[in-house]
């Protein structure tokens, strides 16, 4: 099975026609997708410029997305490097009680679903990095927040019915995310359950 960077070189592969590296593309997915698959493939679409249902996009959009998420892969692969030394760290002076950052990296491990959002469409404008780089600023500050981690807003609302993992959890009603608990407070998280339920409420009724 091909790994990431045999794919990337598909992609950009002038002799393969552009099916072939939309499909090398999409394989690069199965490595590393930050939003869960069918979100991260929709957002590198979008901001490419590529009809998520093009089977022959130009050649040019394509690179332009995977440079987009070689990008973030670097990101997140600099943070899994600075993450494994400071466990090593730790354990060596005998902190080993798990903490927050760690449960959210066991999750997250191998790129995939690491900022999980509400549905494929839902997703921060943002480029990839730079979404990727706030959610490491926050988790490892370790200090939770009133606002979400990606965009700022201070809007949420607790969803029950998420299709895909997490299935519930505080979704950021500005960007999509479903914000991890352990990086909002008590209150945000209070106020995210009293708004689902004003909204059951108001569909009820």
């Amino acid at each position: 099975m091909a790994g990431f960077r045999a794919l990337a070189e598909q992609v950009r592969n002038p002799r393969l026609v552009a099916t072939q590296r939309r499909t090398a593309l999409r394989k690069c997915l199965e490595r590393f997708a930050p939003y869960g698959h069918r979100a991260t493939w929709h957002h590198l679409c979008t901001r490419a410029g590529i009809a998520t249902e093009d089977r022959e996009p130009d050649p040019a959009r394509l690179t332009a997305a995977l440079e987009e998420l070689e990008e973030a892969r670097a990101v997140w692969l600099g943070y899994e490097k600075e993450f494994a030394a400071r466990r090593r760290r730790e354990k060596h002076d005998g902190i080993r009680q798990p903490s927050a950052l760690d449960d959210w990296h066991r999750r997250t491990w191998g790129g995939c679903d690491i900022v999980p959002c509400e549905a494929p469409h839902r997703h921060p404008a943002a480029p990839l990095a730079a979404v990727l780089r706030s959610m490491i600023r926050a988790m490892e500050s370790g200090t939770p927040r009133s606002g979400c981690p990606v965009c700022g807003t201070r809007r949420f609302v607790w969803r029950t019915d998420l299709e895909r993992f997490p299935v519930a959890g505080p979704v950021c009603q500005e960007c999509g995310i479903v914000a991890p608990l352990s990086v909002l407070t008590r209150e945000a998280l209070a106020e995210a359950r009293e708004s689902s339920r004003v909204r059951r409420l108001y569909v009820a009724a």
